[in-house]
């Protein structure tokens, strides 16, 4: 398993990022634990949910309580008051069993939070920082003007964003903006929510950027072993692999 920094939090994390939100509803309890150890065996040190699939968050929390030390949770919130904010971290804290989670990230479409709003909810982000609650935080979105304005305010250490072979240009630009702010950026629908089939096109395609991170939505232990593989084994990156992401890419968009 190849490890990189994530922007400026600076955790050295796995180029293959553990998606725990659908455990609960594609998995279950037993098979939940088997999926999450063989993606530990097998070097991932990352593992994200959310505190909108409590189910799920609390199947990953069972299933790394031993090993918690060993890895680097995150988790999100989309409350927008500072009360409710601390209450979803609680409530995570007590389901992942953990003081701590390394990653919270606050979800939203429309609203950004910036020092000195009435919200206080990014003052909220700083005192659990301080409390060591938390150990840093960023954003989730599907907005792409609030994932630009997130990135470019300097105020967040992780853009979590939706990110394909078949997204547009304008995304890829997005990208190489993080990178610039040294900002981490964490690919969500790695997939495109199933759109796309091409699983080591895909991979092979995401490969390319060295400061993305992709989260695949484990669904089953052979999924997870095909995620693994092609980990082990990325496609070439030549002429033809080149001119199948472009054609994928123009029959998309």
């Amino acid at each position: 398993m190849e490890y990189i920094r994530l922007g400026k939090t600076n955790l050295m994390v796995s180029r293959v990022a553990f998606g725990a939100m659908r455990l609960a509803i594609d998995v279950g309890e037993d098979d939940a634990a088997t999926i999450v150890r063989k993606a530990y065996d097998s070097g991932i040190n990352l593992f994200d949910t959310s505190r909108k699939t409590p189910e799920s968050e609390k199947l990953l929390g069972d299933a790394l309580y031993d090993i918690r030390k060993n890895i680097f949770l995150s988790t999100t919130t989309d409350s927008v008051t500072s009360e409710k904010v601390i209450s979803d971290l609680e409530n995570s804290l007590m389901t992942l069993h953990t003081d701590t989670v390394d990653l919270f990230q606050f979800e939203t479409e429309s609203f950004l939070p910036v020092p000195g709003g009435i919200d206080k909810i990014y003052e909220t982000f700083e005192q659990l920082k301080q409390q060591n609650k938390i150990k840093h935080f960023g954003i989730v979105t599907t907005n792409f003007d609030v994932a630009k304005k997130a990135v470019e305010s300097d105020l967040y250490e992780t853009l979590q964003f939706p990110f394909s072979m078949i997204s547009p240009t304008e995304v890829i630009e997005l990208v190489k903006m993080c990178e610039e702010h040294d900002v981490g950026f964490i690919a969500m629908q790695p997939l495109c929510g199933g759109v796309v089939e091409n699983i080591p096109l895909a991979f092979g395609f995401l490969y390319q950027f060295e400061n993305v991170i992709p989260i695949w939505g484990v669904e089953s232990l052979p999924e997870m072993e095909q995620i693994l593989y092609f980990n082990e084994h990325p496609p070439v990156i030549d002429e033809q692999f080149q001119k199948d992401v472009e054609r994928a890419r123009m029959f998309f968009n």
